[in-house]
């Protein structure tokens, strides 16, 4: 049985709501808007319905902006309603069904985001992934139509994260020219409430790695298949790795705020119970956390290998992957004092030298044989 008591503790969504900021910021939320949001709230079973309200209120403006031809506002006013609805879902709250609807919500609005600010995006969708595809500049327009391919970051979220959250991310990659999908994988987001996260989120990559050389999306997108790249983010960092160690066709990877190890019995409430409902049971999390070791994945990593790691990401139970750097030596670290986990308070010392990096080293590649 998991314990959930934390959730109902008297002035618990305080220290949430601080620890979440930075996130927040990183998500690109309004921080002004966040503290009216999560101010007001007393214990942790307030936080899906006041966040889920923020989200209505800015799908109801997209609509409404919509309606009066203003594109580009509804667009972004739709892709804000997907954060909050994301927040919405970071918890591992009692009513498993709100929740459900509250990551088909984060889906369905950066879906309407996407139709109105990149209507070239494309959503592929399997057994085990959902995400969307988007590319740097329209087929027919810039780097793509002079017959130029665009190489690939696949973006993979972390153990209560989404497709929804990386915008930013995403954003600075699409600047460089580089191609992303950003997925969904078993226990995340809008499949978290049919799937489990665990040891089988490595056969999902690896499909939505088929999809991307379906003829029909690379008719529609000029991709480099040659040139392929994930990212992991916090426990994502994991199942990037994993997915590039047993995948010859991902031959770079950058992994922010990733697990070296887990200490399943150091782990906070939030964490062990959040784990207990992404991968089904505790003992299906016991299971998986006791697992999870980057040591072994080691040799199998690809050449181009990115450590970003912030000094103050201090998580009880959790080893920081600069531990890899002692099996790896050849690994890039780069280490930020000041940063928190995921470096969201810190996002101008990292998110673009990551996003440099990975553009540079995808444009290195030779080609496969």
């Amino acid at each position: 049985m998991t314990d959930l008591s934390f959730l109902a503790a008297p002035g618990s969504a305080a220290g949430f709501a601080a620890e979440t900021r930075p996130r927040a910021h990183a998500a690109g939320l309004d921080l002004y808007e966040y503290d009216r949001v999560t101010a007001p709230l007393d214990t942790l079973l307030d936080w899906p319905a006041a966040c889920r309200a923020a989200a209505v209120r800015h799908r109801d403006e997209a609509r409404r902006a919509a309606e009066r031809g203003h594109t580009r506002t509804a667009g972004r006013a739709h892709r804000t309603a997907a954060r909050w609805f994301h927040l919405a879902t970071l918890l591992p709250h009692p009513d498993h069904e709100r929740a459900a609807a509250d990551a088909q919500a984060a889906d369905r609005a950066m879906g309407d985001s996407l139709a109105l600010l990149e209507p070239g995006a494309r959503r592929l969708a399997g057994e085990g992934f959902a995400g969307w595809l988007r590319t740097p500049a329209p087929v027919g327009a810039g780097a793509g139509g002079d017959g130029k391919r665009f190489p690939v970051a696949l973006v993979v979220p972390g153990m209560d994260s989404g497709k929804e959250e990386f915008h930013a991310l995403a954003d600075a990659l699409l600047e460089r020219g580089v191609a992303v999908l950003a997925v969904d994988g078993p226990g995340q987001g809008v499949l978290a409430a049919t799937t489990r996260l665990g040891p089988d989120h490595r056969h999902a990559v690896a499909r939505a790695l088929d999809a991307l050389a379906a003829p029909d999306v690379l008719a529609a997108a000029p991709l480099d298949l040659d040139r392929i790249a994930v990212v992991g983010l916090s426990l994502g960092g994991h199942l990037a790795a994993d997915a590039a160690a047993h995948d010859p066709r991902i031959r770079a990877a950058a992994l922010v705020s990733a697990p070296y190890r887990l200490d399943r019995d150091a782990l906070v409430p939030f964490v062990t119970a959040t784990l207990s409902r992404r991968c089904g049971s505790p003992a299906a999390a016991r299971a998986f956390t006791a697992a999870l070791d980057l040591a072994a994945l080691a040799p199998r990593l690809p050449g181009p290998l990115l450590l970003v790691e912030g000094g103050r990401d201090r998580i009880p139970g959790v080893t920081n992957a600069t531990a890899l750097t002692a099996d790896r030596p050849d690994a890039h670290l780069l280490h930020v004092p000041h940063g928190n986990h995921l470096l969201g308070n810190a996002l101008p010392d990292w998110l673009p030298i990551t996003a440099d990096w990975l553009s540079d080293r995808l444009a290195a590649l030779p080609p496969t044989a």
